[in-house]
């Protein structure tokens, strides 16, 4: 009789999930195993249980597809963080369900794919029985236990296409742009699409801005013959001495939404320089879509890993990459501590070395607001 897995799709959405999905049921197939997708996300393991057996034809075309073909859910009754990343236990009764109903499938292991919140949900599982493995998912690249999460660079691709668009209709007007991408606490897609997309302004949550200093650099680019100006905002970027700017409520089942930096730091240049000033909001364009090869080979990678490590029976235990390897570490060690931008690191060093301004020191060789650096108003 073929031993049986469960595998499930848990938080946000991201280009790579069903490269996972695929590459799990791939390799578990040539175990004559089978694989069984809970529906829904954490939700589908409890009553009625929600599940469908994936066959072998199921995954025709999933290594290019994004989204999940499982579907997935960051609220309910499995919500593991709140608010500003608060932590929320599971109440027991419900994993106690779960477990009950994993049990009575018949499954030897669940596979769970999710960032740092889903994560600690399946950390929560395996405390209470489950034989989890876990895979990590997230867009923001924040988790501290492996080099890089899936849907990381196709979102990084995405905003970089974006930058590439803005910045001819930004020397054309002679405009300032603001791109608002994703990023709640850490700046990793910020700092990184800045760079290869030639921004000259990031704001990310690591380095609190000032708007002398974002003034200051348009300054000097105007004095450089440079009339336009690109600035990437992560959505959790914000102002020295200020908060998160949310544009959801907070509490209750769910995380704080954040969103509206973009456009508030848009207005206030615009205030100040007399330049006339746009935003744009990527929002879910960047978890949407497929794969980029990179996310694809990445994805495979995990999936494959996964399945080796239910073989081994190292429950309890998350994928990580550490190139050129794939390994594990303890799901409790991967969870709670999210990996974030450090001020001083290599990456902003390098995009300081270019001249891009994190909106935390005036442009060298400036006064504030001195005389002699006039920002051009409205395109002429």
């Amino acid at each position: 009789m073929s031993e049986k897995i469960g595998i499930l799709t848990g938080g946000g959405d991201c280009p790579g999930l069903n490269a996972v999905i695929r590459a799990v049921a791939k390799a578990a197939t040539y175990k004559d195993w089978d694989t069984y997708g809970f529906l829904g996300g954490f939700e589908g393991l409890l009553s009625p249980v929600n599940c469908r057996k994936l066959e072998y034809r199921d995954l025709d075309g999933l290594l290019l597809r994004g989204g999940t073909i499982l579907g997935t859910s960051n609220r309910g009754r499995f919500a593991a963080k709140t608010g500003h990343g608060q932590i929320r236990r599971v109440p027991d009764e419900i994993l106690l369900e779960a477990k009950h109903n994993f049990e009575q499938l018949g499954l030897i292991a669940l596979i769970c794919l999710g960032g740092d919140g889903s994560l600690t949900i399946a950390q929560q599982l395996y405390e209470t029985g489950v034989p989890v493995i876990g895979v990590p998912k997230t867009i923001d690249n924040d988790i501290s236990a492996t080099m890089m999460t899936f849907g990381f660079e196709s979102a990084v691709a995405c905003a970089v296409d974006a930058l590439d668009r803005l910045h001819t209709t930004a020397e054309s007007h002679r405009r300032v742009i603001v791109l608002e991408v994703m990023g709640r606490y850490a700046g990793w897609i910020a700092a990184t699409a800045g760079i290869a997309g030639g921004a000259d302004v990031i704001l990310i949550p690591e380095i609190p801005f000032n708007y002398d200093s974002i003034v200051s650099k348009i300054q000097e680019r105007e004095l450089r013959g440079k009339t336009f100006t690109l600035v990437v905002a992560a959505e959790g970027a914000r102002e020295y001495g200020s908060d998160f700017i949310t544009s959801g409520r907070t509490g209750g089942d769910r995380e704080a939404r954040l969103g509206g930096i973009g456009a508030i730091v848009a207005s206030e240049i615009e205030k100040r320089t007399g330049k006339e000033t746009r935003v744009c909001v990527l929002g879910h364009l960047q978890r949407g879509g497929g794969p980029t090869a990179a996310d694809r080979q990445l994805c495979t990678r995990y999936g494959i890993k996964a399945v080796q490590l239910v073989a081994e029976r190292k429950f309890g235990t998350m994928v990580s990459w550490c190139p050129p390897d794939m390994t594990d570490v303890p799901i409790s060690e991967a969870i709670g501590k999210l990996r974030t931008v450090q001020p001083e690191c290599e990456l902003v060093q390098a995009a300081r070395a270019l001249g891009i301004s994190f909106g935390d020191e005036i442009a060298a060789g400036l006064d504030r607001y001195n005389d002699t650096a006039v920002v051009s108003s409205t395109a002429g």
